[in-house]
């Protein structure tokens, strides 16, 4: 079921998407060869609950950290730990904060020192997928237009949509209906309608789009050891279009 936020809901929202977004300009200042991605960890969580929120990840279904942080080839639900950032390196970080019985859900991918053209593409793709899937979040039309656009712009730049991983509703549960699938026909789905918010978060790999799990249950790599990226924007649907929530 598709629960649809009130106005007060959604400016509740639009205060836990900022801490979101705040906390990753924090870790940005940290995102260096060296740094440890328990030492972000512990950076992020500090941040958060300065701002009065909770980190939504710590905890969930027993995940340790208060972000996910997945490195090269490494595409999401990466924990944090002892490994260290080399230069060149890629680290998706994806962050959940709840405030005031509310989630934020927010993922970018950076590049740690100078990182190869290869890399950059790929994080440009990437980040570019995201809004050509953002520009179709118009009330009135079908949920899988979202999905269309991204997995079309992809695939046209060379690279491959993860299947198995998709986005979702966010709300007072940090995954809520509906699932938004990164491909796929458009014209599909629900319509969407004022009041829904929606986490649109493209998972893009530079190889071939399958994925495997390692032994820990929770880093999800990709099957041929290429790199991938993540990108993700908490969003509302609104009378005129959409609004990013996770945006300082």
């Amino acid at each position: 079921m598709i629960i649809s936020k009130t106005p007060r809901e959604i400016e509740i929202m639009r205060e836990a998407g900022k801490i979101v977004a705040l906390t990753h300009k924090e870790l940005q200042k940290h995102i260096k060869p060296g740094v440890t991605t328990k030492e972000l960890d512990a950076i992020a969580e500090e941040f958060i609950r300065k701002h009065d929120a909770i980190p939504s990840f710590k905890g969930y279904n027993g995940f340790t950290g208060s972000i996910c942080a997945s490195v090269n080839e490494e595409l999401v639900h990466g924990i944090p730990g002892k490994k260290v950032l080399k230069d060149g390196d890629i680290i998706s970080i994806d962050i959940g904060a709840k405030y005031n019985g509310y989630h934020g859900d927010s993922a970018w991918t950076y590049g740690v020192g100078e990182i190869s053209d290869e890399n950059q593409h790929l994080l440009e793709v990437t980040e570019q997928s995201l809004y050509k899937g953002l520009a179709e979040a118009k009330p009135g039309e079908r949920l899988t237009n979202i999905s269309h656009a991204i997995q079309s712009y992809v695939e046209a730049e060379g690279f491959s949509v993860v299947r198995e991983y998709v986005g979702h509703g966010v709300g007072q549960n940090l995954h809520e209906d509906p699932q938004i699938p990164h491909f796929g026909p458009p014209g599909k789905g629900p319509r969407l309608k004022p009041g829904m918010v929606l986490a649109i978060e493209p998972m893009v790999n530079a190889g071939s789009r399958y994925v495997r799990t390692l032994a820990d249950n929770w880093t999800v790599v990709t099957q041929d050891g290429k790199n991938c990226a993540h990108f993700e924007h908490t969003i509302a649907i609104l009378e005129d279009g959409y609004e990013i929530l996770t945006k300082a």
